[in-house]
């Protein structure tokens, strides 16, 4: 094997064989000799680029939520008004629950982390903050909030229902949390 000299990608397949291993197994099957033989690196190389568990944990979930975000940022950062917006929350919430069951599974992953450990709240408080930087370009910040929430219970659904609903009821969902914002939105100039 290499050694990290000459395998400057070392790092990042030990963060990938993390998150592919996390899953197809669950975060209780992960530990440093599984995400090691993964990889393909020596078992040594676990400790020497990660300080133990917890650190590759979260910067693990680190990449995965910075990934999620870029997804966000695909679909709503080229919507013009509020009307384009509403199109890119549907778009996100079907791509999101058809797509990707790893990405699914890995959002679960870390929620149930963040809900039994609270130092892992930071990584879930930061990607809501960063989720809803491209929602208050169009909504108000509580409206943000809710769409945000709606992006996530509406993808989870459709992603476990034998039958998910259509994009008809998608788009019904966000005019309705939509239609009731209170104020403009930052930087809209608009009352």
């Amino acid at each position: 094997m290499a050694t990290g000299h000459t395998d400057p990608q070392r790092r990042e397949r030990i963060l990938a064989a993390t998150l592919d291993l996390i899953a197809e197994e669950g975060i209780a099957r992960v530990s440093h000799r599984r995400i090691a033989t993964r990889a393909g690196v020596p078992l040594g190389s676990m400790t020497y680029h990660f300080s133990g568990m917890d650190q590759l944990l979260r910067e693990a979930f680190g990449r995965f939520t910075d990934h999620i975000v870029a997804v966000f940022d695909e679909h709503l950062g080229a919507a013009a008004d509020r009307d384009q917006a509403r199109e890119a929350v549907a778009d996100l919430v079907h791509e999101l629950s058809e797509d990707s069951q790893r990405d699914l599974v890995l959002t679960q992953e870390l929620y149930t982390l963040a809900a039994r450990q609270p130092a892992y709240r930071e990584l879930t408080h930061e990607w809501m903050r960063r989720s809803r930087v491209h929602l208050e370009k169009h909504f108000d910040p509580d409206t943000a909030r809710q769409l945000d929430a709606l992006i996530e219970g509406l993808t989870l659904h459709r992603a476990l229902a034998r039958e998910p609903h259509g994009r008809a009821l998608t788009l019904e969902a966000i005019a309705r949390v939509t239609a009731t914002e209170r104020r403009a939105p930052r930087g809209s100039g608009t009352p």
